[in-house]
Order: C-alpha cells, then sequence, then structure tokens
C-alpha cells in the first residue's frame, strides 16, 4: 500500500507539482486548499503533512496547532512547504514541532530525497 502524504496549499499548481513528483514515487498524495478543509478531511493513514504557511481560513501555524492537539498525529512528520523564509517564521514552526522547512520553489529530486527520509 502507497504512503499517504497530504498537501496542504492553496495553489492548485504546487498540489498538482507535489503529486507529480511523488505519486511515480510511489507516494499517494491527498490535497486540500486550506487547512480547514485539510482538518475535515484528515485521516490517521498519512505519514507526512506538507503545509503552505500562508492560507485562506485557516494557514499553516493554525494548522499544525490544531493537528499537534489530537493524540493521534502528534508523531506524524509536518514540513512546511512554502514562499517564507525568515527566521522568526522558522522558529515559530519549530516551537510547534515540524520537521522540516522546504521553501518554494522546490527542486523535485532534493524534495523527494527529503519525502523519502520522512517516510521512513
Amino acid at each position: 500500500m502507497a504512503k499517504k502524504v497530504m498537501c496542504v496549499d492553496d495553489s492548485s499548481t504546487i498540489r498538482m507539482l507535489v503529486e507529480k513528483t511523488l505519486v511515480p514515487a510511489g507516494f499517494e498524495v491527498v490535497g486540500a486548499e486550506n487547512g480547514q478543509i485539510a482538518l475535515d478531511n484528515v485521516s490517521p493513514d498519512i505519514v507526512i503533512f506538507l503545509v503552505d504557511v500562508n492560507m485562506p481560513v485557516m494557514g499553516g501555524f493554525e494548522f499544525v496547532e490544531k493537528l499537534k492537539n489530537r493524540p493521534e498525529y502528534k508523531s506524524k512528520a509536518v514540513i512546511f512547504l512554502t514562499t517564507e523564509s525568515s527566521a522568526e517564521k522558522k522558529e515559530k514552526g519549530k516551537t510547534l514541532g515540524i520537521n522540516g522547512w522546504i521553501v518554494k520553489p522546490f527542486e523535485p529530486d532534493s524534495f523527494l530525497k527529503v519525502i523519502n527520509m520522512l517516510a521512513g
């Protein structure tokens, strides 16, 4: 069974690029255009969450905070996939327990290496 990754990003282009990178490598990708939709559709079989910081309705920081408050998701891997790169925002992400920070646009080979490493 393919390992499931959820890509939470308001950009359909980014969700499509993530899918085009991960599906051929054997992953299943589930998309959501904001944090609220992601929370409403999250499932325990997701192994990695790729999350944008800036989204309408519910942004990345709020999403991760709410996700990590659910016991079954405390240990799930979360990577921010965003255009943001300030030290302040990275520190905030670290305090929320994220596992990594990738700045868009991403280089597919490097991106896939990180995902494979976190997926085990």
